[in-house]
């Protein structure tokens, strides 16, 4: 592949020298970590800028302050209610926090909406990059000690005690590498995809791995799945989940991310499964281009979330899209203001990009999972 102007070619040298280690191919995995993540290197690590109208994606960050403002009344309303958090400190920690502000937003808001239980929260941003970190500390220095960081989860598999409080991932999950697979019509299997580098150019080619487990297909399906059809799956983003809930020892895990569950993988509009590259805005045609300049990102499967945190001991307290979790919120300040801004117009058609199904309302969903019964609210 030859570079155009500005491309990173440290990280193509990069992952030739891994592809060419490996024996001619690395998993997709692989690459999608070195594409986004490589110190230095990688997408996230290149600009703090790449979030908002400017950059390559919007979140709901990005509308503005309004998101973190209804995410701090929800934790305001549900953690009372929550079994070993009703006083004492209560840390707010926050994976995947890019540039901080969101962290901002919902410190902000608790300072203004929590009266005298403001001060007992804490935040804790989870950051294993030292620029990513930098970059967060001069947006949250007006906060002080109130915001710490870690370079990972901190939890009671290291010796810590366990956490108290709510975890926070927002658009996290979607971003972990992902495995990518097709399905051989011929072989009556998945087959795992990998990256080679052949004619100046990185290129897919098929992997011996063994199928996943619990992957085999009903023989109705079976014979009628075209072939080729792509499918994605995150061991990674489910060892996250899973080491998160080990971490909780009261509180919460949520998560919101855009997703889908298992079983909604498998239609015939999702051939090509849902990895995406996005540069300004814009969808990609070729995954393998320009590696460093493009997010990587594929749909959540919440399912495969959900039943870790179960297993680890976790209780479901909600599962629903963005748009019905932020009314729910919405609903709370109405019954109860206490201090909450004033609904401007500004205001409103913020809410109103949050939650409705043609921008952030229906491709987004909540999941909520905590120790112990969900307390009110938390629905």
């Amino acid at each position: 592949m030859k570079a155009a102007a500005g491309e990173p070619l440290d990280l193509v040298g990069r992952m030739r020298g891994e592809i060419s280690a490996a024996g001619g191919a690395i998993p997709f995995a692989r690459y999608m970590a070195l594409a986004l993540y490589e110190p230095g290197l990688g997408y996230y690590e290149r600009s703090e800028r790449v979030v908002g109208r400017g950059g390559d994606f919007i979140t709901s960050v990005s509308v503005g302050p309004l998101f973190g403002e209804l995410l701090a009344r929800w934790i305001l309303d549900v953690v009372p209610g929550v079994h070993g958090l009703a006083d004492g400190p209560v840390e707010i920690i926050e994976a995947g926090a890019h540039d901080g502000r969101l962290a901002e937003d919902i410190l902000g808001a608790i300072e203004r909406l929590g009266g005298a239980d403001a001060s007992r929260f804490g935040y804790r941003i989870l950051e294993p990059s030292p620029v990513r970190q930098s970059w967060q500390a001069a947006r949250l220095a007006r906060f002080g000690d109130r915001v710490r960081w870690s370079p990972s989860m901190p939890g009671r598999d290291t010796g810590v005690p366990g956490l108290r409080g709510v975890i926070l991932s927002n658009e996290l999950l979607d971003a972990f590498p992902v495995e990518r697979w097709r399905w051989s019509a011929d072989r009556g299997r998945w087959v795992e995809q990998g990256v080679a580098w052949r004619q100046d150019r990185f290129e897919w080619v098929p992997l011996p791995t063994p199928p996943p487990p619990g992957w085999e297909l009903p023989p109705e399906l079976e014979a009628v799945l075209p072939e080729g059809f792509v499918r994605e799956r995150s061991p990674a983003a489910v060892d996250w989940w899973a080491n998160a809930a080990r971490s909780l020892e009261a509180g919460c895990l949520l998560a919101i991310d855009y997703g889908l569950d298992a079983e909604e993988f498998l239609v015939p509009h999702r051939a090509e499964g849902t990895l995406r590259a996005y540069h300004r805005h814009r969808v990609g045609g070729d995954l393998l281009a320009s590696p460093g300049e493009v997010d990587l990102t594929a749909h959540v499967d919440f399912s495969a979330i959900a039943g870790a945190g179960e297993r680890e001991g976790l209780t479901t307290w909600c599962r629903q899209s963005q748009s019905r979790f932020l009314l729910g919120i919405l609903e709370s300040t109405r019954r109860s203001p206490s201090g909450f801004p004033e609904w401007t117009q500004a205001r409103v058609r913020a809410f109103q990009t949050l939650t409705h199904p043609e921008h952030f309302g229906r491709s987004f969903r909540v999941l909520a999972q905590g120790r112990g019964p969900a307390p009110a609210g938390a629905r």
